[in-house]
């Protein structure tokens, strides 16, 4: 129907430029990759592959199924082979895929979302840095990896998960500061006094690898002196103010 293999019969490999097709998903653009499988197979087989982002993002919106996939490899991972998660947690979403061959763009759209039982707590659950992690690691990816936030209201603090070994940004967006600082767990530094900064309403970090961590002071001093090179700040550094927002650091290095 959509003559895929009039485009794509010699794709083998995402490496080959003509394998490259785009995705939309909820008003986005992903990159995507549309490959052929022929060993083993009577019949050729087409596959459809697409970027983290886009992974990302599907995660996020179809929570339950993501929730569920995870309590699935967790089990097996333990050698629970028999039960049938879908027998015992029952539901189904669906994603409905079309295909604009002229402008090599397929349409992901979200045909039918389970809701969750608590759906605020789902949506902060699914965002931490600890279930990213968790995946990952029964993805078998590499161990050595960052796990990125978005940024998030004062008020949400007290609702971080896995908040720990990280590198932060704070923003005062009335008075244009920003401070950049390192701590062992989050939650607990942003509770104390932050003098530099004291009405800081937004806040984003970034979760180190473990093996890291005694160089986090180090990677802070650097983000520090890397902001201080487009920011105004006290410190007599070469600077291009990008910015009208100030860098609320002291502590700054020269070299």
């Amino acid at each position: 129907m959509w003559r895929i293999q009039d485009d794509f019969s010699s794709c083998t490999s995402r490496k080959d430029p003509s394998s490259r097709v785009q995705i939309e998903f909820r008003r986005e653009k992903f990159d995507g990759w549309v490959t052929i499988a022929k060993e083993g197979r009577k019949t050729p087989a087409y596959r459809l592959w697409y970027s983290d982002q886009l992974a990302f993002k599907l995660k996020d919106v179809f929570l339950m199924s993501f929730v569920r996939d995870i309590e699935d490899r967790l089990r097996r991972a333990k050698g629970d082979k028999e039960t049938s998660i879908e027998d015992e947690i029952p539901f189904w979403e669906f994603l409905d895929i079309e295909y604009s061959r002229e402008a090599r763009l397929f349409l992901f759209e979200a045909y039918y979302i389970q809701k969750p039982p608590f759906s605020e707590l789902f949506s902060r659950f699914v965002e931490s840095p600890v279930l990213h992690k968790i995946d990952d690691e029964l993805s078998e990816k590499p161990p050595f990896r960052i796990y990125k936030t978005r940024w998030r209201p004062r008020a949400e603090l007290e609702f971080e998960l896995g908040a720990n070994n990280v590198l932060y940004t704070l923003i005062d967006t009335k008075n244009k500061l920003v401070y950049i600082g390192e701590a062992s767990n989050l939650v607990d530094r942003l509770r104390q006094d932050h003098p530099l900064i004291p009405g800081w309403d937004y806040f984003r970090y970034n979760v180190l690898p473990d093996e890291i961590a005694p160089h986090r002071k180090t990677l802070e001093r650097m983000i520090i002196r890397d902001f201080a090179s487009v920011l105004e700040s006290k410190a007599d550094v070469d600077s291009i103010r990008i910015s009208e927002y100030r860098l609320a650091n002291e502590k700054i290095d020269f070299k």
